[in-house]
């Protein structure tokens, strides 16, 4: 896929370079020029000289045509402020699952400023290299650079698989690689696993809305690319004793250029529990009926030490702010016990919430679907029950 510019039919009209969104053209001896690497093929330009018919975007179906020399699976170490995000460990966990079965090595990309002092604890949770980019001009993240990065890492290594967390730093950086390398990517993931005969990745996720899993496979271009939520796979464990390759990369300043600048980072100042790291949630759906009644869900979470959390409808409804939603379009979840109170268990929300360990379900409807995956389920009103536990909670736990 690319874009040309016919120069015998450009008049120079500069129509263009004005409906250019992305600033990739310019006019250069009265005739259009684009920027390739700015360029995204949004198709802006071709509207715009429509008359004239100078500009043409290629479009052609390309493979790799030598996928036998891409081995081993790559994780992107994601890291902010210098502190690795424990969604790395849990993709180093499958990483070294799916390369164990492909029998090859398990590399993780690094990027950020002084961060070469975690390289080492990324090699106990299962990497055997660490490709580190150490910059101060990587401190805080940018989309161009990032992703220019590990585009560059990718040509020169050949990693058949890249796994990548489905944060807002993760999605923004792979996509733009999935387009510089030409390839596929598969977003927000539940399952990974080899196919045994092609050795395939297996990539399963949520399609057409929630409602089927659909595996999706890469079959002619390399590498696979996938994104993973948070909380859908355990961590790896720890082992100090493991060994590994460190290996320092150094980019010349062509890689740092972005059309954009941090000004200032603003933290966000909560007293809530993360819900994406909270041990215990008390989620609350449709039955709830008013954002009033969801005072009988705090007490219980505040006697357990948890935090609420929420269907889609609740927060569509507003009674529960969006960072407590759970599910295909919120928070992915894995506490140690989770209750579900008045949630019919749709598999939107069931997608967020089904590797809690314990599953605790309330609900009037006997044939709800959340008791389908729940642990321990309760038919009745939630009004009743839920009091009920909070205070025999209180009484076990000695609180007042």
């Amino acid at each position: 896929m690319g874009i040309s510019v016919d120069k015998d039919k450009c008049t120079g009209c500069g129509l263009c370079e004005r409906a250019c969104p992305f600033d990739a053209i310019t006019m250069v001896d009265g005739k259009a020029e684009i920027d390739l690497d700015k360029c995204t093929l949004c198709n802006s330009c071709v509207e715009a000289c429509r008359k004239f018919e100078a500009i043409q975007i290629i479009r052609e179906t390309t493979r790799t045509t030598d996928m036998e020399k891409y081995k081993g699976v790559w994780v992107f170490g994601e890291q902010r402020k210098g502190v690795v995000q424990s969604v790395v460990y849990e993709l180093l966990g499958k990483a070294r699952e799916l390369a164990d079965k492909l029998q090859v090595e398990v590399s993780c990309v690094l990027l950020g400023s002084n961060v070469k002092d975690k390289a080492q604890e990324i090699i106990s949770r299962g990497a055997d290299i660490v490709y580190v980019a150490d910059d101060p001009k990587l401190e805080n993240f940018l989309d161009e650079p990032y992703a220019r990065i590990l585009a560059n890492l990718i040509r020169k290594h050949r990693p058949e698989i890249l796994l990548v967390p489905a944060t807002a730093v993760g999605r923004s950086v792979i996509s733009r690689v999935a387009v510089q390398l030409r390839v596929g990517l598969t977003a927000d993931c539940t399952e990974l696993d080899i196919e045994p005969q092609e050795k395939f990745l297996l990539q399963t996720r949520p399609a057409f809305g929630g409602n089927i899993m659909a595996t999706v496979l890469s079959k002619h271009h390399r590498p696979q690319l996938a994104t993973v939520r948070h909380k859908v796979l355990p961590e790896s464990q720890k082992d100090p004793s493991r060994s590994g390759e460190i290996i320092i990369t150094d980019f010349d300043k062509s890689f740092f250029i972005s059309r954009s600048r941090v000004l200032d980072v603003v933290e966000e100042l909560t007293s809530n529990v993360n819900i994406s790291e909270a041990n215990v949630i008390v989620a609350g759906g449709r039955a709830l009926g008013s954002a009033e009644n969801f005072y009988i869900l705090t007490e219980l979470a505040d006697v357990l030490g948890g935090t609420i959390g929420a269907s889609r409808v609740v927060v569509d409804n507003g009674w529960v702010p969006y960072a407590h939603q759970i599910g295909q379009t919120g928070k992915t979840v894995c506490p140690n016990v989770y209750f579900a109170c008045g949630i019919s268990g749709q598999i939107q929300h069931l997608v967020g919430m089904q590797s809690s360990k314990i599953i605790i379900a309330i609900n009037k409807d006997v044939s709800a679907p959340i008791f389908q995956v729940a642990n321990y389920g309760i038919v009745g009103d939630l009004f009743e029950i839920v009091p009920l536990l909070t205070k025999k909670f209180k009484e076990a736990l000695n609180r007042t």
